[in-house]
């Protein structure tokens, strides 16, 4: 009875340890090996034989992570309040770095990115946080890839999605845009009277260097009035013509 428990335990034994030596690890995953403590090397993907005891070993997923990042309060560099949230994508290029370098490399880039987002939109002013968020997230982006670089990380992406803004601020924004809208439309009528009024000058120094084509001027407007049969028209005579005409009558 001893003898039978004792190859049970034994088989038991023997079972932990063949657990504890085989791993296999996914296309990609990767299996950061630390042997009595230190560092020894990255395996994977596939089939890892481990010396239960001496060497133990920790998973990394090498598969690209999107993290939310929460809303945060904003003051732009104009002083106005916002709330902002974001979506960031990264991986892990450096499974070594990632697990040795940092306690939780998911954690850490996710406060980095939250403290990055206020840092580098707080320089801006809310026009360019609301017309400019492709070079904004760029910055964000080259920010964040520059301090996790030392983890092992690269953060390929940074997509600001929502900035969300008070009452006071949604109508003050409406105001701005009404009156820039009066403003081009006052530009715009003032242009066309200027053009105008070139138009016009260009007009009055040609009829004035030829008189013919000013009494067609002259007969061209007696017509368009003429079609008005409720107008009564007064024909002006140019003194000229009264000059003409007493000439001939003075005539024997």
């Amino acid at each position: 009875m001893g003898l039978q428990l004792g190859l049970v335990a034994l088989l038991l034994l023997i079972i932990a340890l063949a657990g504890g030596t085989f791993r296999i690890l996914r296309e990609y995953e990767r299996g950061v090996v630390f042997q009595l403590g230190r560092f020894w090397q990255v395996k994977g993907p596939g089939l890892i034989l481990l010396i239960p005891v001496v060497q133990q070993m920790v998973r990394v997923d090498l598969r690209t992570v999107v993290l939310d990042v929460p809303p945060q309060d904003v003051i732009t560099r104009d002083n106005v309040s916002v709330k902002v949230n974001a979506v960031l994508y990264f991986r892990v290029l450096d499974p070594q770095k990632a697990i040795i370098q940092v306690e939780d490399f998911l954690a850490a880039t996710s406060q980095l990115a939250q403290t990055m987002l206020r840092a580098v939109l707080g320089k801006h002013e809310l026009d360019e946080l609301l017309a400019e968020r492709e070079r904004l997230n760029l910055d964000i982006q080259q920010v964040l890839d520059a301090q996790t670089d030392a983890w092992g990380i690269k953060v390929a992406n940074v997509e600001i999605k929502h900035v969300d803004l008070n009452e006071s601020m949604i109508r003050a924004i409406a105001k701005q845009a009404e009156a820039e809208r009066e403003r081009r439309a006052k530009v715009i009528h003032a242009e066309g009277e200027l053009q105008a009024s070139e138009k016009l000058m260009q007009a009055a120094e040609m009829l004035g260097r030829q008189p013919g084509a000013m009494q067609l001027r002259y007969m061209q407007t007696l017509s368009s009035i003429a079609g008005d049969k409720s107008s009564t028209i007064v024909f002006p005579l140019p003194i000229e013509l009264l000059k003409g005409m007493a000439d001939l009558s003075s005539k024997p």
